[in-house]
């Protein structure tokens, strides 16, 4: 892995992947292709619902926390389903809402359930994980709606969840780019806005463009692909003037905009199609004058957080449980 120093001169694009797979990345698509995993881009939303949430939900013992909690956020016309992880319920903690992956039609706050165990123990927080609505059902900007609403939430009644030391908010893949998207909200929204201390963001989609290098060299066979992607945006959007909004593409924010968020960590992988445009945003960042510490693997696939445990017979990504101790300890540091 590499870290990512973004106010110096670009790093070449074939520095950015490694020359072979990580060994557990490459096991793991070996597997897929042995069991006959199908197309994404071939199946319904809720087949790929339960392909995924299959292969994201093993049955096995969770890691422990001292307290999990179900509730449901009251909203205009709906409810939000949060679950709520409390490493430590004598303490008063930092608060993290975090937002789980998907492309916003698939998975749920089971499937990652694993991430937002690992991030409040390694993390000591409250982690605050949101069930937000999913397209085509709901399309956007239903998920950017709820997740606004759930952060905002938090942090009215940060007293009651036994948090109040700080705020953050963290996702993966689509649920990074709610977690900055409410940030750019919270800095555009003055009255009532909850105040936003950090982002942690898991290779974050930046932007409704598939004309980039990453797109191109990671087009196929390596876990998210081209094809899934326009997949998702297509369940997703409702067209593409829809694409084109700052609520779905935050790297076409305003510098303005930008140089009031809070500070970022970030991390990427050299073997994804969205690299390219996370490390534009990374840099957007960095010009508009905000702290971005960027953590690169460049021999692992999307979405390698959340494969630090997975049903059987698919194997673990080290990797996995590694970038969940690394964005625990950056949350500590950030709330010290």
């Amino acid at each position: 892995m590499m870290q990512i120093d973004h106010t110096q001169s670009e790093i070449e694009s074939d520095e950015l992947r490694a020359e072979e797979l990580d060994s557990d990345a490459q096991a793991l698509l070996n597997t897929l292709e042995d069991e006959g995993a199908p197309d994404l881009t071939q199946l319904s939303p809720e087949q790929a619902r339960t392909l995924l949430g299959d292969l994201f939900t093993p049955d096995v013992e969770p890691e422990p926390v001292a307290s999990v909690d179900d509730r449901k956020i009251p909203a205009y016309a709906r409810d939000i389903r949060v679950r709520i992880y409390d490493p430590d319920p004598d303490q008063t903690l930092p608060a993290v809402v975090y937002f789980h992956g998907g492309g916003w039609v698939v998975g749920s706050i089971d499937t990652h359930d694993k991430v937002a165990r690992s991030v409040a123990n390694h993390g000591q927080c409250v982690v605050v994980s949101v069930d937000y609505r999913k397209g085509p059902e709901h399309p956007f900007p239903g998920a950017v709606e709820d997740a606004y609403v759930a952060t905002k939430w938090t942090a009215d009644n940060a007293a009651e969840l036994g948090a109040g030391a700080g705020l953050a908010v963290a996702g993966e893949s689509a649920g990074a780019t709610l977690a900055t998207v409410v940030a750019q909200m919270a800095v555009e929204k003055e009255l009532g806005a909850p105040e936003i201390d950090h982002q942690v963001l898991f290779y974050p989609v930046t932007d409704h463009s598939f004309d980039t290098e990453s797109y191109e060299v990671n087009a196929e066979n390596y876990f998210l692909t081209t094809r899934g992607m326009v997949w998702f945006w297509n369940h997703y959007l409702r067209n593409d003037i829809d694409g084109a909004n700052l609520r779905a593409s935050p790297l076409r924010a305003p510098e303005r905009v930008l140089a009031e968020l809070p500070p970022v960590t970030m991390y990427s992988s050299g073997y994804d199609p969205l690299r390219t445009e996370q490390f534009a945003y990374g840099r957007a960042l960095a010009a508009a004058g905000v702290s971005v510490e960027h953590t690169h693997y460049e021999d692992m696939i999307h979405d390698f957080a959340n494969m630090s445990q997975l049903a059987d017979p698919f194997p673990a990504v080290e990797a996995g449980a590694d970038v969940q101790e690394r964005a625990g300890k950056a949350l500590r540091e950030a709330f010290e």
